[in-house]
């Protein structure tokens, strides 16, 4: 039995977190901590996990982490890399589902998170984890930067197009996402309000948005390297609670017009067993991924020269601690389904 401690549970990620675990056939939590919430019981926070988890929460200095297997940071950006080097001397796994491993390039990662990285020798041996695409070096990570939820979206549709040189003007792909508001996280902010947020629709981070680099460096990686391919991120938000939907365009060349991207796709997401390639003509919905660890795709050709792909997740669960989960199960040689494997949940 893997003994799991969670950092900051408090939020949705940790809830999501503290959902998927608590019916995981191979772990069990045994610390989740919360400096504002010490001493609660985490149902009496979350009333869904009564019976389920009977934890409280506690500080980080009391919860025993060095003595974990894994531990999950649920936290804002700077916490994990400020405790990695202490877990890792103990031989504890580390899975970061803030952006603190993410980005290789610490300059980068100052500009955009507003901090110097304490860690840059950890960040250097750190495990960029989508399993889809990475998942042999994610079988032998120490720590796992887990993806953000809109990059989640955008690799796994840009990435059969980009496998293979030649078949789209890799420098110009455009990428239009919307997000619930569940993507903003459990905090009191306008913007989220139900005034605010309920029958409207908008882009931000226009200017730019920190997905924005994250995005490219995986993009580049999935094309071998190549510096030349660059996407246009813009981010919207929907008056929902979860769900991605994300709608990638790219040019074709003429090697690419003249392949079969409903096969490229297929072929490309054969076995995986949380990526549904849909059928042609389909529409994805949100809805149809709730809750659940799937990502579903289509791809259409609009034009001859055009391709465009439709992908839909969970931001909470693909797009964050269900994919977290997913990573665990593999550094630990457990089944990858391992304790993922619910259904969709509808209306």
């Amino acid at each position: 039995m893997i003994k799991v401690g969670i950092v900051g549970g408090t939020g949705y990620t940790g809830v999501e977190l503290l959902r998927i675990l608590s019916q995981h056939p191979h772990a069990r939590i045994t610390a989740i901590t919360s400096r504002k919430e010490a001493g609660l019981p985490v149902a009496d926070m979350f009333p869904s996990l009564r019976g389920r988890v009977d934890l409280a929460f506690t500080t980080p200095d009391e919860a025993k982490l060095h003595e974990c297997d894994v531990v999950f940071f649920a936290t804002p950006h700077g916490v994990a890399m400020a405790q990695a080097r202490e877990l890792l001397a103990a031989g504890v796994k580390i899975i970061d589902l803030a952006a603190d491993f993410r980005l290789k390039d610490t300059a980068e990662f100052e500009k955009w998170y507003g901090m110097p990285h304490a860690c840059p020798d950890i960040l250097a041996e750190a495990v960029y984890g989508l399993p889809e695409l990475n998942r042999e070096a994610i079988r032998k990570a120490r720590v796992i930067g887990n993806p953000g939820c809109y990059p989640t979206s955008v690799q796994l549709g840009f990435a059969p197009l980009l496998r293979t040189p030649g078949l789209v003007d890799a420098g110009h792909l455009i990428a239009n996402c919307a997000s619930g508001v569940s993507g903003a996280g459990r905090k009191a902010e306008v913007h989220t309000l139900l005034a605010e947020a309920s029958d409207n629709f908008k882009a931000y981070g226009v200017k730019g948005h920190r997905h924005g680099p994250e995005i490219n460096q995986q993009l580049r990686a999935i094309a071998g390297g190549d510096g030349s391919v660059h996407c246009v991120f813009v981010p919207h938000l929907i008056p929902a609670i979860r769900g991605i939907h994300s709608t990638l365009y790219a040019r074709l060349t003429p090697q690419g017009q003249q392949t079969d991207l409903q096969k490229l796709y297929e072929d490309a997401y054969r076995g995986e067993p949380f990526v549904d390639v849909m059928p042609a003509g389909s529409a994805p919905e949100t809805r149809s991924v709730r809750a659940s660890n799937v990502v579903r795709i289509a791809v259409h050709r609009p034009a001859a020269d055009l391709a465009m792909v439709l992908v839909v997740e969970d931001n909470l669960t693909k797009g964050a601690s269900g994919q977290a989960v997913q990573c665990m199960n593999l550094m630990f040689g457990l089944e990858e389904t391992a304790g993922l494997n619910f259904v969709p949940v509808l209306p």
